[in-house]
């Protein structure tokens, strides 16, 4: 294996110039500083990142904290996220929490200790003060953690008005919204868009709480059905929660959507793939990761930012859980 005195020579320079062209301090002249490109390429000389990263602070590492890689809806983030700094030059690495503090504590002290040059953190905790006074950029996605940190997230308010509106358009006149876990920003936005849009109509709904989780939430919507058979729609808190809905209700006989109505949330692949196709309210998912990731590279190197918070809008689509209009 090539070593950095090994490109010095082939170079015909020091090896103290090859140190400045790898680390990009210092003046190189053009002609030196291809020399020793070449010298590297001929070689396949690899660099030493522990050691560069020591001496720079930086490792062209961004971390990635996920409270839960199993729902769809965040390995799509991650792909994006992982996309973009790939363009840029950077690894990702992913850390999946379980929405569990300490574990998420503990990457997050992993990543710092190893000079990550960033973080994208989807947190299940709100104002997480792990955060705050942190040395290096950080950028929330789909979560708020302080005022003071930049945040990319999705219309959660608007996405769960436009859901409740629909079901009212549709016909129902009792309905059930199955929301995700309280204190967490996006199911907290979802669950007042819902209740504003329920109370403006006067009609009646009532309130259940859940887990992103399909098995949790059809035990949720079990109960929920039998001590309201009136439902006749529920406002999922995401598409996971939809499938739960769709699929405790057909396993009793009630006919979709002429019994019951459904509409999910995220609009992930799954919500086509499911039979029947569940209605939902669709997050531009990728983009927001996407955005994200820019974004954080933007910190990085130090670049002027637009705005602290960017709020992608939502888009329904319709498919086969709710009725057609006519």
């Amino acid at each position: 294996m090539a070593t950095i005195r090994d490109v010095a020579k082939r170079a015909g320079v020091s090896v103290a110039t090859v140190s400045r062209v790898l680390n990009e301090t210092g003046y190189v002249h053009a002609d030196t500083k291809a020399a020793v490109i070449k010298a590297i390429k001929e070689l396949n000389y690899k660099p030493n990142y522990v050691a560069r990263s020591l001496y720079k602070k930086s490792s062209r590492l961004i971390g990635l904290i996920l409270p839960d890689i199993t729902n769809p809806f965040f390995p799509e983030l991650a792909r994006a996220v992982e996309d973009v700094a790939h363009q840029y030059g950077y690894t990702v690495v992913l850390c999946n929490s379980d929405g569990d503090l300490e574990k998420e504590k503990n990457y997050l002290d992993v990543l710092t200790q190893n000079h990550a040059d960033g973080l994208i953190v989807t947190t299940n905790r709100q104002n997480n003060m792990n955060y705050i006074d942190l040395d290096i950029p950080v950028v929330a996605l789909d979560r708020t953690l302080h005022e003071s940190i930049p945040e990319v997230r999705a219309d959660h308010y608007g996405g769960g008005k436009m859901a409740t509106e629909l079901l009212i358009q549709r016909g129902c006149t009792f309905i059930a919204h199955v929301r995700g876990p309280s204190q967490l920003g996006p199911a907290d936005e979802r669950c007042r868009g819902f209740v504003n849009a329920a109370e403006q109509a006067g009609i009646a709904y009532h309130i259940v709480e859940s887990q992103f989780d399909i098995p949790i939430s059809e035990q949720t919507v079990s109960e929920l059905l039998d001590t309201y058979p009136q439902i006749d729609g529920i406002f999922a808190g995401n598409d996971l929660i939809a499938v739960a809905a769709v699929k405790v209700a057909l396993k009793r006989g009630i006919s979709i959507p002429e019994e019951l109505q459904v509409v999910g949330f995220d609009g992930i692949p799954l919500s086509a793939c499911f039979y029947p196709a569940i209605t939902t309210i669709v997050q531009p998912i990728y983009e927001m990761g996407k955005w994200a990731t820019e974004l954080l590279i933007q910190l990085i190197t130090k670049k002027n930012i637009a705005a602290k918070t960017h709020c992608f809008p939502v888009k329904l689509a319709e498919r086969e859980t709710t009725k057609r209009m006519g």
